[in-house]
């Protein structure tokens, strides 16, 4: 068994003496690890950080085997999100939404946005709306997506202002203003494109939005809570605006 592919690597752990399991995520593979020979060796750790783009071929007998990877990094980011606290956090934070994923579970179209998130995570004015974007994505990918496209109360589709923490399900002004502070704020950035990087306010009620629903619907169901990490970005994040 052998395939090619492109992805991202999301995290590593050393196998024996020398070697490593690395995890990827995929374009047309999904959530994939494999086996690097000689992974754990100071030539090769460098290049086998999360966040780094690859190109990757798969061996092995069988289809149900961990196989080997050999792995070409093509995009070098590990460096530069490291370097910063938010970004390292978010870094994370992704690897740990989309270990929600079956292993080699295609998700293509995840794949892609995750290139473009990953890429623009050290942009301090960026990281806050791509990451509620990305979450907002998980939800879909996971089978918990929000029906953000009409009013709940009327099926129109303008001046969506606000979401029902129970079903989901956007609502527009007129009809969500006797109980706005019952429902969270739809921020336009989640629906629509924006030539100008949100605001602090918009960001944070983006983030409290999908981490409503990814607690109740993906991680609270699993036994588990929220990732650390996703409090310490936003906390990170905090830290930026103050400075």
């Amino acid at each position: 068994m052998e395939w090619s592919d492109e992805g991202i690597i999301l995290g590593l752990r050393r196998h024996g003496e020398a070697n490593a399991i690395v995890e990827l995520m995929t374009a047309a593979h999904g959530r994939h690890l494999g086996l690097v020979r000689g992974g754990s060796s100071r030539r090769q750790a460098a290049a086998l950080q999360p966040g780094n783009g690859v190109r990757v071929v798969w061996r092995a007998r069988l289809d149900e085997h961990l196989g080997t990877f050999a792995l070409e990094v093509v995009a070098p980011r590990a460096g530069r999100l490291m370097a910063y606290a938010h970004s390292a956090f978010a870094l994370s934070h992704v690897g740990s939404l989309v270990r929600m994923l079956p292993e080699r579970d295609p998700h293509p179209g995840l794949h892609e946005t995750l290139v473009a998130v990953v890429e623009h995570l050290d942009e301090p004015r960026l990281t806050g709306m791509l990451i509620a974007r990305l979450e907002l994505m998980m939800l879909s990918e996971l089978g918990f997506g929000l029906d953000l496209d009409r009013c709940a109360a009327t099926g129109g589709r303008n001046d969506l202002l606000y979401v029902s923490p129970k079903s989901g399900r956007a609502v527009s002004r007129d009809a969500g203003e006797p109980w706005r502070t019952q429902l969270f704020e739809l921020p336009y950035f989640l629906i629509g494109e924006v030539a100008e990087p949100p605001s602090r306010h918009d960001v944070e009620a983006a983030l409290e939005l999908t981490g409503h629903f990814l607690a109740r619907r993906v991680f609270e169901p699993r036994g588990t809570a929220l990732p650390d990490s996703r409090a310490a970005l936003i906390a990170a994040l905090h830290r930026l605006d103050a400075s």
